[in-house]
Order: structure tokens, then sequence, then C-alpha cells
């Protein structure tokens, strides 16, 4: 009789990597003609990140920055989630964090996706913030983790191959 195979779907990010692209961010902030005397910065504190600068268009500068060192450091920009910029006295703000683990709605959407267009004998279930996803057949599972490559929602990797 033939075990059942499994891996695991999760989203996380590398904590170093983000350090190391936020770092290199307000290197490259701290050293730009353009950013010069407009108190744009980047400040982090857990999953938080807060980006500051004296006008709207200057603090989406801001954030390009930092969203092509993330890319450069490997981290996947669906990952970040960006707020509105908004005033906050004379220096507009704008808020974004780091998202790590699978949302319950965006799990139950995975979850269906898998029922609908996988497989037959794949199943999958809901564990806390990822999924496990398991057949008899590892083709089917090579399948499903092709099929789940296309779904854009959010970053999903690949762990625990049995």
């Amino acid at each position: 009789m033939a075990s059942e195979s499994t891996f695991d779907v999760v989203s996380k990010v590398d904590k170093q990597e983000v350090a190391n692209a936020l770092n290199q961010a307000q290197k490259e902030i701290a050293q730009r003609y353009d950013f010069k005397g407009i108190g744009a910065e980047v400040d982090f504190s857990g999953e938080n990140l807060l980006l500051k600068a004296n006008s709207e268009e200057r603090v989406k500068a801001v954030l390009d920055v930092l969203q092509s060192k993330l890319v450069k450091r490997g981290i996947s920009l669906k990952s970040l989630e960006v707020g509105e910029p908004y005033a906050s006295g004379k220096e507009y703000r704008m808020e974004a964090t780091i998202k790590e683990g699978i949302e319950q709605d965006v799990a139950k959407k995975i979850n269906k996706l898998i029922r609908d267009e996988g497989p037959k004998g794949v199943k999958s279930q809901i564990q806390g913030d990822e999924l496990r996803v398991s057949s008899k057949s590892r083709d089917d599972l090579q399948e499903t983790m092709a099929l789940l490559r296309t779904f854009d929602e959010t970053d999903l990797q690949f762990v625990n191959m049995r």
C-alpha cells in the first residue's frame, strides 16, 4: 500500500533579508541628492514600516526605493502591504507592513482552488496560518504546486515535501 505524500504551503519572509533591504534603502535615501533636506526616512519596528517625507510625491519615491531594495534581496512585493499617504503635521507619512502567514480567508480561497482545479486525489486542510496538501501521487502534488504558483493574492512557498 502506497503511503500519502504531503507538502505544506506557507507564506514566510526572511527577516534578515528585510533588515538588509531596509538598511540599503536608508543608506540610499541618506545619500541621494533629491532626498537632501526633505526629512525623508524609513523607520522599522517589528512588522511595521513608517515612511516619512515632506510631500506626498516624496514619500512615494521613498516607497519606490524601498520596493526596489526588497526585490533585489529576493523578497516578493506581495508580502508588503502598503497604506495610503497621509499628512501628519508638516510631513507626509505612509505605513507599510510585512505580511507573514496565510490569512484565513486567503487559505479558504487556496483550498477552493485546489478542490476545483487541482487533480482529483489531492486533499488540502488549513492548519493555523499554513495549508497541508496531501495525495497518494507525487505527480499530482507537483501539478498542484504548479497550479498554486499562478495564485497571485499572496506570496507562497512550499516546504516539508514528504
